[in-house]
């Protein structure tokens, strides 16, 4: 990985970026503008990274921000990774999606439907989970009671 310039003021694309960045559906969105504003060192794009470090619910996320904020000398410390469930009430909201499908759906209608109806939980846990979400994901929607 080759180390890429660092440019002072704010890129011609910089609303689009902060967008991109705060954007709650789509974590490898979040992490491309972090990767594209880290290339900027400003007040605004230390900002921005200061505030995708602290509060992004995926990790991967909080870890870029970090690096990009450390190499350019701030004095930041990486949170530590959360534990358990990155949404309050992920359980309910699981159930609740589970009751609405028909008796003896399968796992992927219940994928499919947490994905339409909860897209921020779903793009959360894929990001975190990276390569075992199906299977987290699949054990989880098994473990499920709809009584």
């Amino acid at each position: 990985m080759g180390t890429l310039e660092v440019q002072s003021g704010l890129p011609s694309n910089y609303e689009q970026l902060k967008g991109s960045a705060n954007r709650t559906s789509n974590w490898k969105e979040r992490l491309e503008a972090v990767e594209q504003l880290g290339q900027w060192k400003s007040k605004q794009t230390i900002d921005v990274l200061t505030h995708r470090m602290y509060n992004d619910t995926v990790y991967k996320v909080q870890e870029a921000a970090f690096q990009k904020l450390k190499q350019w000398g701030e004095e930041v410390q990486l949170p530590p990774r959360k534990k358990g469930e990155l949404f309050k009430g992920l359980t309910k909201i699981l159930v609740r999606i589970k009751k609405s499908l028909p008796e003896g759906h399968s796992f992927e209608m219940f994928k499919e439907k947490l994905k339409k109806m909860r897209l921020d939980v779903y793009d959360t846990y894929e990001g975190d989970k990276g390569a075992d979400f199906d299977t987290w994901l699949e054990s989880t929607w098994a473990s499920l009671s709809t009584r």
